[in-house]
């Protein structure tokens, strides 16, 4: 006699990105009779309501929890808007994440702020300093490795039909998780953005290897093969060779970076190489976001697990901090690296704006160690031609590209192949593809239909209810 499903034994799944895309991160998820969302991000290109999830394919249904894998904006970013609509969700995260998810809402208030005076948007901002600080006191952190109930208390044996949850470390940034989701004998594992390697500060991810019925899987890299003979020693090598070519040049070094994550791995590469004696001492420039987000770093350096665990990057590189209101005042100075935000260059950050006042001499070198969106100013300079104009803010004419550009390996997302081994060594009966552009799922999609015949793998149209 076959078994009558009950409505708790559904799995029901919505992609709140607004396209099929590094965007918005946001998932929604119900199953156990609970309903969920997995990340709140902000657009990183669009503006106003396009930045925001998709919201109204919740339609009126109630959260219970929102849960968050890390700080970055595009995971984080909205968590304030999404709070204010829906009252009695609580909202889950690392302690880590709970520090450096307040200090970038307060930033990003300025910002939106600034936009609001600068461009005109109306809506701006989404959120208030009054409303984050109330929001952020709302959150709840939570232990990695301790199961929780959505009730917010540590889940026993007996729980064992009530969806619990646990958090496990990716090694992407400070903070950062992937969440496994348990009820009625099931597991979903979300894996957030991971990294499986070592980087220079950041420990490679331990998750879960066994268990996992439905897999809800990052493709970042999915378009990028790894070089068969990359290493992060060689390619932090090849980096500390690159600085004193520039420097010999004659020029200066813009690295555009992430302030959270990239600064910091940046930051310890430079330490290493300074120990190391591969580079003589030169002044380094960081934004002032970077330098509260490595402020976290240094206080954390002992609660956490990181490579060069006693290091403070602070007082060993002693960096220069530029802000919006200095950064006019900062002329390109030869044998200087500034490690300036945002990492895709938008438009009227720091690093956009030095990188127009560098991009036609070629005595300086703009270097890139991470990913950029290939239509952020970024990801448009980074394949540009010598001396073709590029355009890298709209409000600025096109400048021709005449400076030294070079490229370096060192994302914080896992490399393709080892999210394919990864999703091979679990063996999930469902693969659910997120967080990547058309052409990584599509390559993602075809490797794991191809490597796993009896695991169905899902690419979700944003928008639409799948039942799991």
């Amino acid at each position: 006699m076959l078994k009558t499903r009950r409505p708790t034994d559904l799995v029901k799944f919505i992609n709140l990105t607004r396209q099929t895309e590094i965007g918005a991160n946001s998932y929604y998820l119900e199953l156990a009779g609970k309903r969920l969302v997995l990340d709140c991000g902000m657009h990183p290109k669009n503006l106003g309501e396009d930045a925001l999830p998709n919201f109204g394919a919740l339609k009126d249904r109630q959260l219970d929890a929102i849960l968050i894998s890390h700080g970055h904006q595009d995971h984080i970013g909205t968590v304030p808007v999404l709070m204010r609509r829906q009252p009695r969700a609580r909202v889950f995260m690392t302690e880590a994440t709970t520090e450096i998810g307040s200090t970038l809402l307060h930033n990003s208030v300025s910002v939106m702020t600034r936009q609001r005076e600068e461009l005109g948007h109306t809506l701006y901002p989404l959120f208030t300093h009054r409303e984050t600080e109330s929001r952020a006191g709302q959150w709840r952190w939570c232990p990695l490795r301790e199961p929780i109930t959505i009730s917010g208390e540590r889940a026993s044996a007996r729980d064992r039909d009530e969806l619990s949850f646990e958090f496990f470390d990716a090694g992407h940034v400070l903070g950062s998780s992937g969440i496994a989701l348990r009820a009625q004998g099931a597991t979903i594992f979300y894996t957030g953005d991971v990294n499986f390697e070592d980087q220079t500060i950041m420990s490679a991810a331990i998750f879960p290897e066994q268990k996992i019925d439905i897999l809800i899987m990052e493709c970042t890299r999915g378009d990028h093969a790894k070089a068969p003979d990359w290493t992060r020693a060689g390619e932090e090598r090849r980096l500390a060779e690159a600085i004193e070519h520039a420097f010999q040049r004659g020029g200066c070094i813009l690295i555009p970076v992430f302030a959270l994550g990239k600064t910091q791995e940046v930051l310890a590469m430079l330490y290493k190489f300074r120990r190391e004696k591969l580079l003589r001492d030169f002044p380094v420039y960081i934004g002032g976001l970077s330098a509260k987000m490595t402020e976290t770093y240094d206080r954390r350096a002992g609660m956490s697990r990181r490579q060069l665990p006693r290091l403070q990057l602070l007082p060993e590189i002693d960096p220069f901090v530029l802000s919006g209101q200095n950064i006019h005042d900062a002329p390109a100075r030869p044998g200087r690296v500034y490690a300036l935000s945002s990492g895709m260059m938008t438009p009227k950050t720091l690093s956009n704006i030095f990188a127009r006042r560098i991009v036609e001499n070629p005595r300086h070198s703009i270097f890139f160690v991470g990913y950029a969106d290939p239509e952020s100013p970024a990801g448009i300079l980074r394949t540009a031609q010598a001396d073709e104009p590029v355009m890298l803010d709209p409000d600025e004419p096109a400048q021709p590209v005449r400076c030294h550009m070079e490229q370096f390996q060192f994302s914080a997302h896992a490399a393709r192949e080892n999210l394919i081994a990864y999703a091979k060594k679990l063996s999930p009966k469902k693969i659910v593809l997120v967080h990547g552009d058309p052409p990584a799922v599509e390559w993602m999609r075809a490797t794991l239909s191809a490597d796993l015949a009896a695991t169905e793998v899902i690419v979700p149209t944003p928008g639409v209810e799948v039942e799991l």
